[in-house]
């Protein structure tokens, strides 16, 4: 999977970028990381058009390719999946709505909500020269923590990097109006951090209690197997342009984007299913074999070793990355 953003939106990126001084947008890009570090929220750190299109520099390339991977997941496990609605939730820049468009050609009408004006002015610019779905996206300025939020129906809800910034307080609520507006499909993204992986275990077994189905990553709707300080979460690497690097202050050509992500059905089950275990670590390749750490279908996590010798089994675990799907092969 290509995690780079795609041309039409680096370049678009680009042209809001020429002419500023690089080193006024890299002190709001640290402002940014270190005011989100702080617990505080783009409704405080993203006051106008250079504070969105810094966030877009810097953090929207990870958030895009988060969402991408996340869907390439959804799409494995949902391979009947054909959405033409999307409402992106808490969308900023809008680089969510370019993944999921991305993945999802059936696509054809696009809401993108958000209480920031300048994220919204920056979405739409950037999404001009983008698929048709971004270009004539639907705009709601909306807070996702208003009290009785109604939200537009859509085949795909997607909530990503958004829900981290709802007060606790507020996040049932949010989650219960995202699922009434879900007519399939509810996506979750979220950083991989343990605090935000407590808050998505909460959302998980509230929806679940709902009715919800669980798509995935867990291959099992049980209690979550992981004890701090262990949590669940996964890495998707992705290019660094020249910009970017210098914005964050870094020298590497990549990066790696830590987060997980929540999958969640309506009506009856899709036509993919579960896999048997899903790999919630790096796999460790030794001498014996490949050591892969899993959740596994009963609802345990395990460690196991695909040894060598048993060259089916090795076969395949020498090509799984963190965070896929793993059925073992059935013994000869």
């Amino acid at each position: 999977m290509d995690a780079a953003l795609p041309e039409a939106l680096r370049a678009a990126i680009q042209r809001r970028l020429d002419g500023r001084a690089p080193d006024g947008l890299a002190g709001r890009a640290q402002r940014l990381s270190e005011g989100y570090r702080a617990g505080r929220t783009s409704s405080v750190l993203v006051r106008e058009e250079a504070d969105a299109l810094a966030y877009a520099l810097t953090r929207t390339p990870a958030t895009y390719a988060a969402t991408l991977r996340a869907l390439a997941e959804v799409l494995a496990l949902r391979p009947d999946f054909a959405p033409t609605r999307l409402l992106d939730a808490g969308a900023g820049p809008g680089g969510g709505g370019w993944a999921a468009v991305e993945t999802c050609p059936s696509l054809t009408s696009v809401i993108r909500l958000d209480h920031s004006a300048a994220f919204l002015d920056l979405a739409e610019d950037l999404a001009a020269a983008g698929p048709s779905p971004l270009a004539g996206a639907i705009r709601v300025r909306a807070d996702l923590a208003a009290t009785a939020q109604e939200f537009p129906e859509a085949d795909l809800v997607l909530a990503a990097y958004a829900l981290t910034e709802i007060p606790a307080r507020d996040l049932d609520a949010v989650v219960s109006g995202l699922w009434r507006a879900t007519r399939d499909l509810l996506l979750i993204v979220e950083p991989g951090s343990p605090d935000a992986w407590r808050r998505g275990l909460d959302i998980r077994a509230a929806l679940i209690r709902s009715g919800a189905r669980l798509v995935g990553p867990c291959p099992h709707d049980s209690a979550c197997p992981l004890r701090a300080p262990d949590w669940c979460h996964f890495a998707q690497r992705l290019p660094r342009s020249r910009a970017h690097r210098r914005a964050k202050g870094g020298t590497a050509s990549f990066e790696d984007e830590k987060f997980f992500w929540l999958a969640f059905e309506r009506g009856p089950p899709g036509s993919g299913r579960r896999p048997g275990a899903r790999v919630i670590a790096p796999p460790k390749s030794g001498k014996s074999g490949v050591r892969l750490k899993l959740c596994r279908s009963d609802g345990a996590a395990a460690d196991i070793l695909a040894s060598r010798r048993d060259r089916a089994t090795f076969s395949l675990a020498r090509r799984l990355d963190w965070g896929a799907g793993f059925d073992p092969p059935e013994p000869q």
